[in-house]
């Protein structure tokens, strides 16, 4: 299953560059200016598309306070148009995350605008969150991803331990990777830190690899130039905080840095280069 990465972003270890969506339409924070949320959408996908990124997920970042899962039509109306809209402008594979746990959303925005994957925070398991307790779906998701004809489509990255939240159980984390590769179906496993900026640890990323040498494990967290050597470690990285001016994660996505950060990964593609 590795290859399928490479399938699917035509690079060993993919860049998932995170275009962190202003407040849509039906949050709190909303002001009322859907242009000026896409033109800060498409603007920081072009800037990761430049820097070298090899996709982009569009995720609802500033509609928090969170939904555990929501289906509000303003939301999904929203989504579908900036990802169609960034389709148009960046010739890059695509992803959608629609927090804090959506996946009925997530895939029906993938499958209109013809992304590649989605990012599910919770696909087995159960979480305590700041949303509260959200169970995994993953009997939901991969019969609503039949359903909708995407199985062999639209790709589920889903995240194990996720951050921001503690399983109502703890189980042993080889246990925990391999009940969501090979019971939940998940396409590629995401591991990430505590917290946006904190990188998972290396004996974790090396215990889910050894738990699930098929399947391609994603950096979730804590990606930014001075740590793109732990993809010697990983399959792919997803890069959010890193990618942005002074690393505030409301501000525009640098391209320079995402090009620096794009450049190191490239080291760990090819370390007879480095």
């Amino acid at each position: 299953m590795t290859n399928s990465l490479k399938s699917t972003f035509g690079v060993e270890k993919p860049v998932l560059g995170m275009v962190h969506l202003q407040p849509l339409p039906g949050s709190p924070l909303y002001d009322g200016n859907m242009e000026q949320v896409l033109e800060a959408a498409i603007r920081d996908a072009k800037s990761l598309e430049k820097g070298g990124a090899s996709a982009v997920m569009v995720e609802n970042f500033n509609d928090y306070p969170f939904y555990p899962e929501t289906e509000e039509p303003e939301t999904v109306a929203a989504m579908t148009m900036i990802a169609h809209e960034i389709r148009r402008e960046v010739k890059l594979p695509m992803g959608i995350n629609i927090l804090r746990n959506s996946w009925k959303s997530a895939l029906a925005v993938a499958g209109t605008v013809g992304a590649d994957f989605i990012r599910l925070n919770v696909l087995t398991d159960a979480y305590v969150t700041d949303q509260g307790l959200i169970n995994g779906t993953a009997h939901l998701v991969a019969r609503y991803r039949k359903f909708l004809g995407l199985e062999n489509k639209v790709k589920i990255f889903a995240d194990i331990q996720t951050k921001h939240a503690a399983p109502l159980a703890e189980r042993p984390i080889d246990v925990v990777a391999r009940d969501a590769a090979y019971r939940g179906m998940a396409d590629a496993l995401i591991l990430a830190g505590e917290e946006s900026a904190q990188p998972p640890s290396i004996e974790n990323l090396t215990a889910v690899k050894r738990a699930v040498p098929d399947v391609p494990i994603i950096i979730g967290s804590g990606m930014k130039v001075e740590t793109a050597n732990l993809l010697k470690h990983a399959d792919g990285a997803v890069f959010g905080y890193g990618s942005k001016i002074d690393d505030i994660m409301t501000n525009p996505v640098d391209e320079e840095k995402t090009r620096r950060f794009c450049e190191g990964v490239d080291r760990e593609r090819n370390p007879q280069l480095a």
